[in-house]
């Protein structure tokens, strides 16, 4: 089993990077597009660092189904948005996750990736329930309504 997963997913975006970066490097930008908003009409957020790109700091508390953590934009050029993710609740896990942004016909191709180690518990979980049918799903929503902020702007 291994101690570590990969999951991407990936979508063509009828905008230039310059439209898409701006969603992504501006974490209150995430309210506009993120697949896990919503889970809680009560959720708590934090804002620190820049209000952009690199060192742009964005934590959040909420019911269980949002839980806890934070992430920080630990890397940001023009193809590329690298954010490192801190989960306190309702599990502790630290991932990372890329924004790949490249030319493609009639646009951008924008792939997510989120990758992190599997501890014990997680390994024993993906047996019943792998980390790609966990996250694919919610990154392919998440990348819709991507496409739809950026298409629309």
């Amino acid at each position: 089993m291994a101690k570590e997963f990969r999951v991407s997913r990936s979508t063509t975006v009828a905008a230039p990077p310059e439209r898409i970066l701006p969603l992504l490097t501006d974490l209150r930008q995430w309210q506009r597009w993120s697949p896990w908003e919503g889970l809680d009409p009560h959720l708590e957020r934090t804002y620190a660092g820049a209000d952009s790109g690199v060192g742009a700091v964005y934590g959040w508390r909420g019911n269980s189904k949002a839980g806890q953590g934070k992430m920080e934009i630990v890397e940001a050029t023009p193809d590329r948005v690298g954010v490192d993710l801190v989960f306190a609740a309702p599990m502790q896990a630290h991932n990372r996750v890329d924004f790949l942004l490249t030319p493609a016909d009639g646009g951008t191709r924008v792939e997510w990736v989120m990758t992190g180690p599997q501890n014990a518990v997680m390994r024993l979980m993906s047996k019943l329930y792998s980390m790609e049918k966990m996250i694919g799903p919610d990154l392919e929503k998440g990348l819709r309504q991507l496409k739809q902020a950026a298409e629309s702007a």
